[in-house]
């Protein structure tokens, strides 16, 4: 069994036998010369299957599912509410946020935000490329960016605000319910007054300091759901 883990968007099942894409194809045969008769895995929201190699004909593979490896996954939902930030830095946070087990991400628009589009579908390559390389078998979602306004209308969830001002640096696990956990993450100029007084608005909303010291929003991001994924798993 190879260390090739793929995301596969169409359905998987046992017994399937099916094609890679082209781009799929060309890293599988090319870049890791994988054989015929050899295998690697596939996934997605589904699970993680065995597939073995049929042929490789004009550098398209094609493969049958020849096992279920794990089951499909049903972890707590940790969501990340950020904005966005220029584009090294930016893939780098979605990148390792990922791999610390965000599920959804969910860009917002706020009063100094300054980068204020995002190129969504290079941000889902960036995710399933982190979802491959770091064993999950969930892909996380991201949303288009919206305002705080909207963004703070949707109460299905329990709010941490990373927040400079808070003397509160622990996170009081007996205020987290089954709803997703959700971090929200300022711009690099911080919030303003008024967000922050808005925010805090928020029915349970729990504020936290997460370090003494002024973060760069990809630090604060790896930080902050470090902070997280210790006090709730």
């Amino acid at each position: 069994m190879s260390n090739i883990r793929l995301f596969y968007s169409e359905s998987l099942s046992l017994n399937l036998t099916a094609t890679l894409d082209k781009s799929q194809s060309h890293y599988v045969s090319k870049v890791m010369r994988v054989k015929e008769n050899e295998v690697f895995s596939l996934f997605n929201s589904s699970g993680e299957w065995e597939a073995k190699i049929l042929s490789i004909s004009k550098s398209i593979v094609k493969f049958n599912i020849t096992n279920q490896l794990r089951q499909k996954e049903n972890p707590k939902e940790l969501w990340l509410a950020f904005s966005p930030i220029k584009s090294n830095y930016f893939n780098f946070m979605i990148q390792k946020a990922t791999e610390l087990g965000v599920t959804k991400f969910l860009p917002i628009i706020f009063d100094r935000t300054i980068v204020r589009k995002i190129n969504k579908e290079r941000v889902e390559k960036v995710i399933i490329e982190a979802t491959e390389q770091s064993n999950r078998i969930n892909v996380p979602l991201i949303e288009d960016p919206q305002s705080l306004e909207s963004f703070l209308k949707n109460k299905n969830m329990d709010l941490i605000f990373t927040d400079l001002n808070s003397k509160n640096n622990k996170i009081d696990t007996d205020q987290i319910t089954s709803k997703p956990t959700c971090v929200i993450i300022g711009p690099e100029g911080d919030f303003s007054e008024l967000e922050r007084e808005q925010i805090l608005k928020f029915e349970g909303v729990q504020p936290i300091k997460i370090n003494e010291n002024i973060l760069r929003s990809e630090t604060a991001v790896i930080s902050a759901i470090s902070i997280i994924n210790y006090a709730i798993n």
